[in-house]
């Protein structure tokens, strides 16, 4: 009996996991664009924007370790791997409307690979560090909504959701 290939790149053709090879794959400048929310208590938010929070300075932390995590994501994600990023950047939002705090990560690299999960853990892992340092004034805070929004670069080009 024989296997179809699997269209889901991490699998080999008997359904084993494996990292995907790479190396015949050319080096290109490849950028992802990821996006997510923590919503919390409006006086949480209040105490992010005025730097009034307990353990300090919130988006600064939070900004540091998402751009640490993003260097890090293949010791955390088992078949994504290890890049040399050429950029990380961590934007927030504070939305006094919907009691948010938006984190947007842009990643770069030039490389054989993309740097979609460099971006989105880098989002995730910034928005677990606001609610690290908040969680002792509200610990019914929400992530929420982390996604890509786009990527460019590679074969398969660019994608914008």
């Amino acid at each position: 009996m024989t296997q179809t290939p699997s269209p889901l790149t991490h699998f080999d053709a008997q359904g084993q996991a494996h990292m995907v090879d790479v190396g015949a794959k050319s080096a290109t400048h490849r950028i992802a664009v990821a996006q997510g929310r923590i919503e919390m208590q409006p006086a949480t938010l209040e105490l992010i924007a005025s730097g009034q929070a307990r353990k300090g300075d919130v988006l600064g932390v939070a900004r540091i370790a998402g751009i640490m995590a993003a260097k890090r994501t293949s010791d955390l994600i088992p078949l994504c791997h290890p890049l040399a990023l050429t950029r990380v950047a961590l934007e927030f939002a504070l939305l006094p409307a919907d009691a948010a705090v938006q984190c947007t990560a842009t990643v770069e690299t030039v490389g054989p690979t993309g740097v979609e999960m460099e971006a989105l853990t880098a989002v995730q892992v910034a928005l677990l560090t606001i609610y690290d340092m908040c969680k002792a004034a509200d610990k019914r805070m929400v992530m929420t909504g982390v996604r890509v929004l786009e990527k460019h670069g590679g074969k398969s080009g660019s994608f914008v959701a």
